[in-house]
């Protein structure tokens, strides 16, 4: 049985979809319903925190790199539960121009697959019957899209509560919840986003007290009451595995690895073998291929440098099978990473690769990529989706290109990925080979 959904959108970025999203998924699970989450789009920070707040995991559902196919089946993982949180990504209409998969990328666009209503978060701060305006032009932009209500963030007081509710009453929009300005209630962020789960100190209070915080302000008998829609029941489609049998390095510097990447490949048959280069440790020697997710190595640099145990064995494991890093796990398996004081760090030197966050330059968005050699997992002239999101600068990359590369709008990236032997890596992070 498919539960019924909800998208939590907003007109754009920083308007508090996650906060809401985390606040509902926790207050949610405290009535005692089994909530399901899903992400709009490529992010892999905020799928994390879903699955911290709901007790299951969170996978990102992606029209640009997914096809219909894949994300019924991702969807499927709903079977069981009570409802669907999914949370979207940006504004509910933003997306690429041009067409991948299945689509834009929008938040729109998985709403009207799914049948899911939007439920839009509205930060309200510095207008008043104004925002209904907003809230009116998001309703009438796309008629397969349904707006199920707004819920108000960042309200001054109660005089401005019953304006903008005023607005709302006027063209007919019916507001979900009102949530009064809150200072203390906020997630720590970096340079790519919100600090990681896993190193998040207290979060299990803080996704209490989020839970608390929307559980008095939102109607959730009103939410669950125009949750719809949902995919016919679908399974799991299997990934083909990189290996049977995969050394994942698994720590606070290598964590960005998409959730269903891991289930696809489970359910290709893999077994998955994970270590911990912070702690010096190696590839599991019975393993047939290493990859190295994306994260923040530069943040752990100096350890990783002196990880003298981790750089020797996952050399000797190189010299005999494959080892793939994306992003952060690319430019540690370089020769050099120097951090953002400019201080140099020797990495595991199986690639030329030197980079730099010394020279900081945002690299953020689509890639398709056509293979020059194969990968683990995919064949040389496999094409593949995926996404690119870091700060770091090449100074030196002599290896051969793995690929080419371009963005969603098939413009040329110039970071083509690099080989050497059994070790290849790219900047983009791994979402779908192209149908």
């Amino acid at each position: 049985m498919m539960p019924p959904g909800l998208i939590i959108s907003a007109p754009a970025s920083g308007a508090g979809k996650t906060m809401v999203t985390l606040g509902l998924l926790a207050a949610c699970r405290a009535r005692g319903l089994a909530v399901q989450p899903f992400k709009n789009g490529p992010d892999y920070i905020d799928p994390a925190f879903h699955a911290v707040a709901a007790g299951r995991p969170s996978f990102n559902l992606d029209s640009w790199a997914m096809n219909d196919d894949t994300i019924a089946g991702l969807a499927g993982m709903a079977q069981g539960a009570d409802l669907v949180v999914a949370e979207g990504s940006m504004g509910l209409f933003d997306g690429v121009a041009l067409p991948g998969a299945a689509g834009h990328g929008t938040s729109a666009e998985l709403s009207a697959k799914a049948g899911w209503p939007v439920v839009l978060v509205l930060d309200v701060s510095g207008q008043a019957q104004s925002a209904a305006a907003v809230a009116l032009g998001f309703a009438r932009m796309d008629s397969d899209v349904h707006l199920a209500g707004v819920i108000l963030n960042k309200v001054a007081s109660p005089r401005h509560e019953a304006l903008v509710r005023d607005g709302m009453a006027r063209v007919g929009i019916e507001v979900l919840g009102a949530l009064p300005r809150r200072t203390d209630l906020v997630l720590p962020e970096r340079h790519l986003g919100l600090v990681q789960a896993g190193e998040h100190e207290g979060l299990t209070e803080t996704l209490t007290a989020l839970g608390q915080f929307v559980g008095d302000y939102i109607d959730i008998d009103g939410l669950l009451a125009v949750a719809a829609g949902g995919f016919a029941p679908a399974t799991l489609l299997p990934i083909a595995p990189p290996g049977q049998r995969i050394a994942l390095a698994k720590d606070r510097a290598f964590s960005f690895l998409y959730p269903h990447l891991l289930a696809g490949w489970r359910a290709g048959g893999a077994t998955i073998l994970p270590f911990s280069p912070l702690a010096d440790e190696a590839p599991d020697d019975s393993a047939d291929v290493c990859w190295l997710p994306g994260g923040y190595p530069e943040l752990h640099a100096g350890t990783l440098a002196a990880a003298q145990s981790f750089q020797r064995r996952l050399a000797d494991f190189a010299r005999t099978r494959p080892v793939h890093g994306e992003c952060g796990g690319y430019m540690a398996m370089g020769q050099v990473l120097i951090d953002a004081k400019g201080e140099a760090h020797r990495m595991a030197g199986l690639l030329g690769l030197e980079t730099s966050f010394a020279r900081r330059r945002m690299h953020l968005g689509y890639r398709l990529a056509r293979l020059e050699s194969a990968v683990p997992g995919h064949d040389a002239g496999a094409v593949l989706r995926g996404h690119e999101f870091h700060y770091a600068t090449i100074v030196n990359q002599p290896d051969p290109p793995l690929a080419s590369v371009t963005d969603a709008n098939g413009a040329t990236v110039a970071e083509t990925g690099s080989r050497r032997g059994h070790a290849t890596g790219t900047f983009f992070h791994l979402i779908a080979e192209a149908s």
